[in-house]
């Protein structure tokens, strides 16, 4: 049984987060997933923006993570060198109630201390934004919002974990976990590990994992979302993020992303078959049929039959729950912010939803910090460097720069996805750094995420996966 000081469940991005922050301590630390890589769940599946903080409730942990985020985000992603763009934001309204809406949400970003946002006229918000439908009868404009692939995020962020000498075990599903001698012995599908301190960050199965050592005090019950992913041809018809704030709720979400692509979504819905399945990642056609439907209302200009990829997720919704008559019963309030359990030596990250990409790495510093400090390891590593080299990507390469590389490895001038420009140097990188699979390359290096959506290189990037001989 192999002893840890800190064992983190789950490698998504709180994981993996979490796991980099803890190597900036005298330790050993290992992450734990049950998938086959890591941002294999709800991380890989949102709108990828980074948020202001003007839509949290002032006060908050959540608000105050949000705002110091976000002004830290251009540094933290400049450290992964993980691309990033700030677009900027406009919610948009029109009629009465999303009038008030769109004020109180100004009024509740100043008394946080955003900075950057104003309120517009419609006529001011059609002026900077011309393809959105006329009769906007008020906006608000936030300068910081950003957008960003949320899986290169957490891919980053498990590189530069690991390549600070963090472990990480994939297969690996926890099926036990004892307290004994004051050490947590957690069992696996595979192996055994006795740590000192354990973070769960299991994402939509983090409760299910709390309740393997503790009795039901919280419970997940997440909604369905579906999203589409319009051509690249479709890029300059939106430039800012755009959110809708619809008459009865929120509406339409438009983001141009850092690929060049215009994201559309999220129309929710209830999943398919229970409190939690798999059934979440699929796609609805009506909420596909919607979602059209709402572009066509509120950006004109964007033609939603260019969509060349849809994909849906899970919004880990968290309730109180209750024992009753030997049942476990869901409470009617909601949590409206996120709930970080610490439960003597075992923290727990529950319902960490919107916008909980943005603070992602000040959440996992605060789960580090406190797990760190309850095993007894707070000496500072003196080695940790924050830094980590991305695969250099050979569509962004100027032509001269470019004709080097390919002298000095033919490999880049081997171009295996047409549509994303994406060379067989990349490829294999994207192997030697841990993908095992299409899905595992397709995030590192985006070959298949173009017109084709893979067609035409998938298997010659699967044949890479598992030659290996390189």
């Amino acid at each position: 049984m192999k002893r840890i000081d800190v064992l983190v469940i789950g490698a998504g991005l709180l994981g993996c987060f979490t796991a980099r922050n803890l190597t900036r301590y005298e330790m050993d630390v290992l992450v734990l997933e049950k998938e086959c890589d890591v941002s294999r769940g709800i991380s890989k599946a949102n709108t990828g923006i980074i948020y202001t903080g003007y839509d949290n409730k002032p006060g908050t942990l959540k608000s105050k993570l949000c705002i110091q985020a976000n002004e830290a985000f251009d540094a933290l992603t400049r450290q992964l060198g993980v691309p990033f763009t700030r677009p900027g934001s406009l919610l948009i309204g029109f009629g009465p109630n999303a009038d008030q809406v769109i004020r109180r949400k100004y009024l509740d970003g100043m008394r946080a201390g955003v900075r950057g946002i104003e309120l517009l006229t419609g006529d001011r918000a059609k002026e900077l934004e011309p393809g959105i439908t006329d009769g906007i009868t008020s906006a608000m404009y936030s300068r910081s919002t950003g957008t960003i692939n949320p899986w290169e995020l957490c891919i980053a962020a498990y590189e530069n974990a690991r390549d600070n000498g963090a472990q990480f075990r994939f297969d690996r599903e926890v099926r036990a976990i004892r307290k004994e001698d004051g050490r947590f012995l957690v069992e696996t599908d595979a192996d055994q590990y006795s740590a000192a301190a354990v973070v769960n960050a299991a994402g939509l199965y983090a409760d299910q994992v709390r309740e393997l050592i503790r009795k039901p005090l919280v419970r997940l019950y997440p909604t369905a979302a579906d999203y589409m992913v319009l051509d690249i041809s479709e890029k300059g018809k939106i430039n800012h993020i755009i959110f809708h704030e619809g008459e009865n709720g929120k509406g339409l979400t438009l983001v141009p992303t850092v690929d060049g692509n215009l994201l559309a979504g999220p129309v929710n819905r209830a999943p398919e078959d229970g409190r939690l399945s798999a059934s979440g990642f699929t796609v609805s056609s009506a909420g596909l049929a919607e979602l059209k439907s709402l572009i066509r209302r509120i950006a004109p200009s964007v033609d939603p039959e260019r969509q060349i990829r849809a994909f849906g997720s899970l919004r880990p919704n968290l309730y109180k729950v209750h024992e009753e008559s030997g049942k476990i019963v869901r409470e009617e309030t909601r949590f409206k912010d996120f709930s970080l359990l610490e439960e003597d030596g075992f923290f727990s990250l529950i319902g960490i939803k919107t916008p909980g990409l943005t603070f992602s790495n000040e959440l996992g510093r605060l789960a580090a910090d406190k797990a760190a400090a309850f095993a007894g390891r707070t000496a500072l590593r003196k080695s940790y460097n924050p830094c980590r080299n991305p695969i250099e990507r050979t569509r962004e390469m100027p032509e001269s720069e470019l004709a080097a590389k390919i002298q000095k490895d033919p490999g880049r001038g081997e171009i295996i996805c047409g549509c994303m420009n994406v060379s067989r140097s990349e490829i294999l990188q994207a192997v030697a750094r841990g993908a095992s699979d299409f899905e595992g390359v397709r995030r590192r290096t985006g070959a298949g995420m173009g017109r084709c959506q893979g067609s035409r290189c998938r298997k010659r990037i699967w044949d890479y996966c598992h030659e290996r001989s390189f």
